[in-house]
């Protein structure tokens, strides 16, 4: 346990152990030498250190990456301390990169928890003698709209959902270009209406300013991500600019013209990774291509068919397909695993940032990184932080309970809850009891023993069995209680609700705006100086 401040307590728990960690990521976190083959570097410092080492980038595609970045970011709103970080890039530094879906008002905790991740890693990188900037990369290119277009906020006591529907058809449009209309500025009014406590202002103007009826689901999450992390240096990458495209369609054409290869390659790591007692992330086929292509406003896999391609009901020869990458690379996007190849085609990085999802993803496109860019970034795993506020805090203490304790099975938390509710006089005869029941079995051992050797055996049964009818009527008492006082179930629901909401961690789910309404500005603080890795995961008592 470590104390900040005199009031705020820190509880560490390996991250592997948090519910539905697959077998793939634990083993990143604790055993890398079982996944070393599907990573280029240690998943550690000194990685990243040495992917440093073999950036390679261009100084014209260096020239044109900054200069995009300099015109979204001042459109972000990012300040002189972006500024210098972008001309740091343009100097020769490297990356440090991380990113994310753009969810509704920031989308689950995580997302920052992955930004502070990247700006403390640069921050050391720098320290240490290797120039390094932590940029984050938007996925707009995504068209998944109904992944991102919600919220969970923990306010009010409880869950609150929030959903912004748009009033265009989304339906397979990247969700950069889907515009946010009137009803974006009405539901950060609602949002705003959850929100309490002293930062209430600063991060109800972030919301504002952010959600505009101007604004897409990408450039509003760029605005809120760039307001809210102000001083950092953050350098927030959209890629669905034309100008990126251009950049990365040597990439686009490599992945095409090496469909075949690239997919019996990634067929074969897949079984690689299986076989190892992994799962693969991404489905792929002998049919796979790693490209979309945007025909009337829908994103479409490409598909091989034949001799030629399909996207949607639209068919190319190879030779068209070229054509059409070179008049308008736009129109063309990575999927999840060439993804990470273009953004590091286009950026000098050392270090990408991830949680379980992207580590995965990454193990299979190591063997396109090979085939294609000839390098890849060392892979760290993001920070991981559960909050629990003091009136949550205070009712795990009330039933000696643990955050572990909440996220293991719903019956054995409800029997626990019962059994800590018995009324106090109640409870010490209980406890007497029990006590003077495990006293009297104590003392029958030895004289039974000396009758009959196998009556220990019958002893030990029939204690089994006493205490757990024992503890069995003292669970009944609690129920009886909670029946009677009525406060059992709102507990139980208050402690779901905030640290394990909808049977996930609170980071996968919850937003941290509210969190940061009520504890302010030194809350990002404070997550930023412990965001020096994920092997361990942080519970910290507000």
């Amino acid at each position: 346990m470590c104390i900040m401040n005199g009031r705020m307590e820190c509880h560490c728990l390996p991250a592997h152990e948090l519910p539905h960690t697959t077998e793939l990521y634990a083993a990143f976190l604790t055993d890398f030498a079982r996944v070393r083959r599907f990573f280029a570097h240690p998943a550690d410092f000194e990685g990243a250190r040495a992917a440093a080492a073999e950036v390679s980038l261009v100084p014209e595609a260096r020239r044109g990456i900054c200069e995009l970045l300099s015109e979204q970011n001042r459109a972000f709103g990012g300040g002189s301390e972006v500024a210098r970080n972008i001309d740091r890039l343009a100097a020769g530094a490297a990356a440090v990169v991380t990113g994310q879906q753009a969810g509704l008002f920031g989308g689950p905790a995580y997302s920052f928890y992955k930004a502070l991740s990247a700006v403390e890693l640069a921050r050391q990188l720098t320290k240490s003698g290797v120039q390094a900037v932590p940029v984050f990369w938007l996925a707009s290119e995504d068209h998944d709209l109904a992944e991102i277009n919600h919220c969970y906020w923990y306010a009010g006591g409880g869950l609150q959902r929030l959903e912004l529907l748009p009033e265009v058809d989304a339906e397979g449009r990247s969700v950069g270009h889907v515009p946010l209309g009137s009803e974006g500025e009405r539901l950060a009014e609602r949002a705003v209406a959850l929100l309490e406590g002293e930062s209430l202002e600063w991060v109800a103007d972030a919301l504002r300013e952010s959600y505009t009826q101007r604004d897409t689901f990408s450039t509003a999450f760029g605005k809120l991500m760039t307001r809210l992390l102000a001083g950092r240096g953050l350098v927030v990458l959209d890629p669905l600019d034309r100008r990126l495209h251009q950049l990365a369609a040597p990439v686009f054409e490599q992945a095409l013209e090496q469909r075949e290869e690239l997919a019996g390659a990634l067929l074969a790591r897949n079984k690689e990774l299986e076989k190892a007692g992994f799962h693969a992330q991404v489905r792929v086929t002998a049919r796979s291509t790693l490209l979309f292509f945007e025909a009337e406003g829908r994103r479409l896999a490409v598909r091989q068919q034949g001799e030629g391609l399909v996207a949607g009901s639209a068919k190319f020869s190879n030779d068209e397909l070229r054509a059409a990458l070179e008049s308008s690379p736009e129109s063309f996007s990575a999927n999840a695993l060439l993804r990470p190849i273009v953004q590091d085609a286009v950026l000098p990085t050392a270090a990408y940032i991830g949680g379980p999802a992207e580590v995965a993803y990454l193990a299979q496109s190591q063997v396109i990184y090979k085939r294609i860019l000839g390098r890849m970034p060392a892979v760290l795993p993001r920070a991981g932080f559960t909050l629990v506020d003091a009136h949550v805090g205070k009712l795990l203490k009330r039933y000696g309970l643990t955050v572990q304790n909440v996220m293991a099975s719903r019956q054995g938390l409800h029997r626990k809850l019962e059994l800590a509710s018995v009324p106090r006089g109640l409870a010490r005869q209980f406890d007497g009891g029990e006590k003077s029941l495990r006293v009297l079995l104590r003392k029958l051992r030895v004289p039974l023993k000396k009758l009959d050797r196998s009556l220990a055996g019958a002893l030990d049964t029939a204690e089994r069995k006493m205490l757990y009818q024992f503890l069995k009527l003292r669970g009944k008492a609690g129920r009886a209680e909670n029946l009677r006082a009525g406060v059992l179930d709102r507990h139980e629901r208050t402690l779901l609700d905030s640290l394990y909401p909808h049977r996930a961690p609170q980071e996968r789910v919850q937003g941290l705006l509210p969190w940061l309404a009520r504890y302010g500005p030194g809350l990002l603080v404070e997550l930023e100086r412990r965001a020096k890795g994920g092997a361990q995961h942080q519970v910290l008592y507000l």
